[in-house]
């Protein structure tokens, strides 16, 4: 019963396959190979971006990082929500590896800022003084923190805002999958079709050992940015078993079967909630349940094993409801989901 993280689970069984298949032999390396050549392209494909440049690192920070530091001076001033990863989760890699951009974070319900609240942000930064630094890029994250999701038109509406200033969108996908899957629209629907210009799609979290994939949309954005990655340490020698994990994922679809049983779980489980007296703190809109449990049930489920994040790790009062945060995954047992919603019912 752990569902503290989908990272918590191992690697999916058509991943480990594609890797053992990809080590026969012998292959170019840095990325010089038949695998990563097919991948590339796959993911082009998948994305409806034939122009694409399409690139694979090993982390979703160094995905990040690398993609704030390509699209942003070291003076630049990077929007995202106050709970984004790059800003809460990331160790400040992306001031790192930009050498000092600066984050500014953006406040909205649920993970998510509105249009008004980046033009706002925008047109504030752009009014200051050589002293502010410079507006660069808006970055948004796709599911969410929370959980919840940007639909297509929300997207469009936050990248026309960011382009009407000339800044490039960036989105964090970690678990773009689930996005997808949740919304069940095109993948380019929620991404260059709606004015996306670059793309963090993430393996790990949905099945991979670890593996993810950058994408940039237009060509220019990418200039130089293979330089960068090798500068960082994501170029691999054997750069085959990073491709070939993502392959396993992107073709037939698997990528987006793994997402829809990580979200089917976390609707049950979020229902369950309810109906045992707990309450949503935000809609379940992708594999993560942010929700408030009777002290009483939450002590009976951790007491016989089960395993999830109090959020924001700061235990309440003794008898009062506690906030959790719950993630499915791809590896989400049906019989774990029943176990836990019987524990918190005190069946």
């Amino acid at each position: 019963m752990n569902f503290a993280s989908d990272n918590v689970h191992g690697v999916h069984p058509k991943v480990l396959q594609a890797l053992s298949d990809c080590n026969e032999g012998a292959m170019g390396a840095y990325g010089s190979d038949p695998i990563t050549a097919r991948a590339e392209a796959v993911y082009r494909e998948l994305l409806d971006a034939p122009e694409a440049v399409v690139r694979f690192v090993a982390t979703g920070t160094g995905a990040n990082a690398l993609v704030c530091a390509q699209l942003s001076p070291s003076f630049g001033r990077i929007y995202c929500h106050d709970s984004a990863h790059i800003h809460r989760d990331e160790c400040s890699a992306p001031e790192f590896y930009s050498h000092g951009a600066k984050l500014v974070p953006l406040q909205g319900e649920h993970g998510k800022f509105s249009p008004d609240t980046l033009a706002e942000a925008i047109r504030f930064g752009k009014a200051g003084s050589l002293n502010d630094g410079r507006n660069a890029m808006v970055s948004i994250t796709n599911a969410t923190e929370w959980g919840t999701t940007y639909a297509p038109a929300e997207v469009a509406a936050l990248a026309a805002v960011a382009h009407e200033a000339g800044l490039p969108l960036h989105m964090d996908g970690a678990r773009f999958a689930n996005a997808v899957a949740g919304l069940g629209c095109d993948a380019a629907d929620l991404t260059q079709r709606v004015g996306v210009d670059a793309l963090c799609f993430g393996g790990t979290k949905n099945g991979a050992m670890g593996a993810e994939a950058v994408i940039f949309f237009d060509p220019a954005h990418a200039a130089d940015f293979d330089y960068r990655r090798k500068q960082a340490g994501q170029v691999w020698s054997k750069q085959r078993y990073l491709a070939a994990q993502m392959l396993a994922l992107a073709e037939g679809g698997l990528w987006l079967d793994l997402a829809r049983h990580a979200n089917a779980a976390a609707t049950r489980l979020g229902q369950g909630i309810e109906q045992a007296g707990g309450t949503l703190v935000a809609p379940v809109q992708a594999n993560e349940i942010f929700a408030r449990l009777p002290a009483e049930a939450h002590e009976r489920a951790i007491s016989h094993g089960a395993a999830y994040h109090v959020w924001q790790d700061q235990p309440p009062a003794k008898g009062e409801p506690v906030t959790v945060r719950l993630v499915t995954s791809w590896a989400t047992r049906d019989e774990d989901v029943s176990r836990l919603l019987d524990l918190l019912r005190g069946a």
